[in-house]
């Protein structure tokens, strides 16, 4: 049964380890619109109360989801949505997807961003890095239509300044509609947004705490 909004646990608190009434949880409620609209961003993308349109299914998400999160090299996230992944998977009797992920996150790992700006000033920021394809076996496993989602994750991920018609076509050559293609950039770019601000929830963590001024100024951060 698909959890609700009411049942499903808050993904930033859980991949931050943050608990009611500690500190962090103090921290996010001071940003309380921003910790909802978050929530319901997941929600929405990973478990829509309504039939979601198009052909991107649940299993394709977490799938991408899995994916990206590896690319992003945070554990916790990473894990989470592998957990994810397999128990859809299972669902949907997709066998060897799982594995197929995680051979695609290797083969597709690199520190990025790269790529090239137009020609200009900012050209001398250009950064060259390795083009990425899925390789032929998981393809095999994972279909056209994944397979291309995987590559457009990891151009938006990795090296966003070659986002190009091109690389939209590619995705309509293999099946994708136009409402499936904006879904799966909301997707990455929903993740990304939720990695680094795990990220930042967790050096505050660490940090220590402060008082007065310091306090408001991590509030606002959160």
């Amino acid at each position: 049964m698909t959890q609700t909004a009411d049942t499903t646990p808050d993904v930033i608190d859980l991949l931050t380890g943050i608990t009611p009434g500690d500190r962090l949880d103090t921290l996010r409620r001071h940003r309380l619109q921003a910790r909802t609209h978050a929530q319901q961003s997941y929600l929405a993308l990973f478990e829509p109360q309504a039939p979601q349109p198009g052909r991107f299914s649940l299993a394709d998400r977490q799938a991408v989801a899995a994916f990206v999160a590896g690319l992003h090299q945070q554990p916790d996230a990473t894990a989470f949505y592998n957990a994810a992944l397999a128990a859809e998977g299972a669902r949907q009797a997709r066998p060897g997807v799982p594995q197929a992920i995680a051979a695609e996150v290797v083969r597709g790992a690199a520190r990025g961003p790269y790529g090239n700006y137009p020609p200009g000033p900012l050209s001398e920021e250009d950064t060259a890095g390795p083009a990425y394809h899925v390789g032929d076996a998981q393809r095999a496993v994972l279909g056209a239509p994944l397979s291309a989602a995987l590559e457009h994750a990891h151009l938006l991920t990795l090296h966003p300044r070659d986002a190009s018609p091109a690389a939209l076509q590619a995705l309509l050559d293999a099946g994708w509609r136009t409402t499936e293609i904006v879904t799966l950039s909301q997707l990455v770019a929903f993740l990304a947004f939720q990695i680094r601000v795990v990220a930042g929830l967790r050096a505050l963590a660490a940090a220590p705490a402060h008082t007065g001024n310091q306090a408001s100024s991590e509030t606002t951060q959160a």
